[in-house]
């Protein structure tokens, strides 16, 4: 006959063993893992979205969408709220179940509200170099009639002495000089029409 002093410490090595194996288990269920993945893409195009944010606001965890917008997000077993973002575009939330195994869920995004086209007009300003002009110097027809005449009339090319930097090139000659440039390198237009061989002799 067994005594019963010897059930006692039979009943805590139970009551250990009981507690220990409920400890395991709920240790097992806290550290399983699921995944949750899929591909976030445009809903109107079906276009992927490339730097998609993928956000479980309970345990603060999320990921970004790859160059072919592809997201996994390995989180513990339970059911989450996932919240789908994406600069341009409405954030969408979503209720996952991660309880039982993975989930491949494909997310969605609707395009935001849309600004109009913002047309800029202005008025162009002339470019510093073409608003660059030469000097510029003028003769009074009063002075030009004031010179002596020969034959008659005023002769115009001997008249461009009077200003500075011309100077002739010289007697027997009308070639003019301005500023150490040579006679062919001067232009000469009668209402905008170029002249040519407009040197006489005096």
């Amino acid at each position: 006959m067994i005594a019963p002093h010897f059930f006692f410490p039979l009943r805590r090595i139970g009551l250990s063993c009981w507690f220990m194996g409920c400890a395991l288990l709920a240790l097992a269920q806290t550290s399983e893992r699921h995944t949750l993945s899929g591909y976030v893409t445009d809903a109107a195009s079906g276009e992927t979205l490339i730097g998609a944010t993928v956000w479980a606001e309970a345990v603060s965890q999320g990921v970004a969408s790859n160059v072919y917008g592809f997201y996994t997000l390995t989180l513990p077993v339970d059911v989450y709220e996932v919240r789908v973002s994406y600069l341009g575009y409405t954030p969408q939330r979503f209720e996952v179940d991660l309880s039982a195994k993975d989930l491949k869920l494909n997310l969605e995004l609707q395009p935001g509200l849309a600004l109009k086209e913002a047309v800029v007009t202005g008025e162009k300003e002339n470019r510093i170099e073409e608003q660059v002009q030469m000097s510029k110097m003028e003769i009074p027809i009063d002075q030009i009639k004031a010179l002596p005449a020969i034959g008659g009339e005023v002769d115009l090319l001997k008249s461009l002495q009077l200003l500075p930097g011309v100077q002739s090139g010289g007697e027997g000659t009308s070639g003019l000089y301005v500023r150490g440039g040579s006679p062919d390198q001067n232009l000469m237009l009668l209402d905008g029409v170029p002249l040519y061989s407009v040197n006489h002799l005096f």
